[in-house]
């Protein structure tokens, strides 16, 4: 392969979140990394050449993008996805999570109920919790270790709250589910028969595994485009998340002159140069690089599939469809989520995304982030081995 994804890249010294913010974040100084979802992997050559580019210029002032900057991102989901948004439905944002909270402030007011699937993404938690919107939450059902959608108490949530927004995750963090036609045309019917506006975040849609196929929310039916405020980004699946870059597109006119006008209100106006050259060099020229990613992941995924079965009995890996995010189920060892943390930390010296995060329905479950080099991913394991059977 001509990408080395084994490579070991420090990062340590470089203001990371995941590696030098531990002590500010209440947690020991000596734990391996494998929670926040940002990868180990040098984003691809095409990218750092624009980024040196407008680097190298030296005049970062006020931009915006041009034709190529849309034309990059409609050619990715057309080609991709079978999604070709049109140029006015694009509002450029600085994250998802922005997009998220803008949505949330332009389509509901204090109290509106705001509807979720825990357990989930945990700014979904924030958004909702932190804007005085009323959390309603239409739990996933799970059974024989697959996580699935109550249909049943999904429309009697909504037909109960009334609730004005429905925040979807697809693919699904952290349970790893890659929703199907059926499922999402379930949801966007009951919907529409609710009169109930759907935010789809789909910022993992390009990290889908063998055998499952991602479908962007608008195109299972024409309808859904009316309802549907739909947020992606470059960042997960180049690894820019620091560059704050998302492409939010909304075909409604009136839903997006509304959150348009909530934009406006938070004194937004252009995004940083960088993420723009970023976002469009990424979609114009790194399929090739993303190709040759998602068959190491897949690798990374039976690595550790097959140490859990053998090694790690009483832990169940939540086979995932999709993400490179592992969620794991802890409950057959019999111990507390307190304990099963503290083993975790200061046993195992790692650091994972404890699974109360994600709602209360993710206790005794953690999440681990397997995009990064094999060896680190083998180490990880076997540090978890050590510390519950050692």
């Amino acid at each position: 392969m001509p990408y080395n994804f084994d490579e070991i890249i420090p990062r340590k010294g470089t203001n990371c979140i995941k590696y030098d913010f531990a002590k500010e974040r209440g947690m020991p100084e000596d734990l391996l990394p494998m929670w926040v979802a940002d990868m180990d992997f040098r984003t691809p050559k095409e990218v750092i050449e624009a980024l040196i580019k407008v680097a190298s210029h030296g005049i970062f002032g006020y931009s915006e993008a041009k034709d190529d900057y849309f034309l990059a991102v409609r050619n990715w989901f057309a080609t991709r996805f079978g999604f070709e948004p049109q140029r006015e439905w694009l509002k450029k944002t600085p994250g998802v999570v922005y997009a998220l909270n803008t949505a949330i402030k332009a389509f509901t007011k204090e109290g509106d109920g705001v509807l979720i699937q825990s357990p989930v993404y945990y700014p979904f938690f924030s958004g909702i919790k932190n804007n005085q919107r009323t959390l309603v939450d239409s739990p996933l059902r799970y059974e024989n270790g697959r996580y699935s959608i109550d249909f049943a108490d999904f429309e009697e949530k909504l037909k109960t709250s009334r609730a004005k927004l429905f925040l979807l995750c697809s693919p699904h963090n952290p349970v790893g589910r890659v929703w199907s036609r059926e499922e999402l045309l379930k949801l966007g019917q009951l919907c529409l028969k609710y009169n109930c506006l759907v935010l789809s975040d789909e910022i993992h849609c390009d990290f889908v595994f063998e055998g499952y196929r991602h479908l962007v929310f608008n195109t299972v039916d024409p309808r859904f485009n009316d309802i549907t405020i739909l947020c992606t980004a470059p960042s997960k699946t180049f690894n820019l998340a620091g560059l704050m870059i998302s492409n939010v597109f909304i075909a409604n006119r009136e839903t997006k002159q509304l959150f348009a006008k909530e934009m406006e209100r938070t004194g937004l106006s252009q995004l940083s140069v960088m993420g723009l050259a970023a976002n469009t060099a990424a979609y114009q020229y790194g399929a090739g690089w993303l190709s040759e990613l998602l068959a190491y992941l897949q690798g990374n995924l039976a690595t550790a599939r097959s140490f859990i079965q053998k090694e790690l009995k009483g832990v169940s890996l939540v086979e995932p469809e999709g993400t490179y995010l592992l969620w794991l189920d802890f409950k057959a060892l019999g111990r507390s989520h307190e304990e099963i943390n503290d083993l975790i930390v200061h046993k195992a010296k790692l650091w994972l995304d404890e699974g109360l995060i994600f709602g209360e329905n993710g206790r005794y479950f953690q999440r681990i982030n397997i995009a990064c080099p094999r060896s680190v991913l083998e180490e990880a394991l076997a540090k978890l081995k050590a510390a519950l059977f050692g």
